[in-house]
């Protein structure tokens, strides 16, 4: 069975979009890391995932993944807080019971984090797969508009099993 980590923001939950258009247009920041770390340092994220929409039917199309015994699934996301860690942690515990949630904090690649050589990686952002690809692993971008950016691209989960890894 192949590794198949999944990301969480922009994959599982849109938790990118309303962020993004808060910080830039209603605080008039741009767009950076230390802005952003600054908002997600600050927000309370159990009232905030119930908010955000699930993106594509993200949580059954895991569930799909999983059944087909064709991955082993983990779902591998960055975080700026521990309560940020704790509240994703929550939120897919009440979806999915056996599966692997690994926090990787914003400063350290998840390929720091966890064995890349062979294994996927799902993802909405390209800098994560190019960090990806470069240690041995297969990265496949997580896009609702289909932009592969020089990668796989997918705009529902569970299309991971109609692709045909070496």
């Amino acid at each position: 069975m192949r590794q198949l980590y999944i990301d969480f923001d922009g994959v599982i939950l849109d938790t990118i979009t309303y962020p993004y258009e808060y910080v830039e247009k209603k605080l008039g920041l741009e767009i950076n890391q230390e802005n952003m770390g600054k908002f997600y340092s600050e927000l309370d994220w159990k009232d905030f995932l119930k908010k955000v929409p699930v993106i594509n039917d993200s949580i059954g199309c895991i569930q799909k993944i999983m059944e087909s015994n064709l991955f082993e699934v983990s779902i591998l996301t960055h975080v700026t807080t521990l309560d940020e860690a704790m509240e994703k942690v929550e939120y897919i515990r009440k979806y999915l019971k056996d599966i692997a949630i690994i926090p990787v904090p914003r400063k350290i690649s998840k390929t720091k984090m966890v064995h890349t050589e062979g294994a996927i990686l799902i993802d909405d952002f390209a800098g994560n797969l190019k960090e990806w690809t470069e240690e041995g692993g297969i990265g496949v971008r997580f896009s609702p508009k289909l932009s592969s950016k020089g990668y796989p691209v997918i705009d529902r989960l569970d299309q991971i099993l109609n692709l045909e890894f070496a």
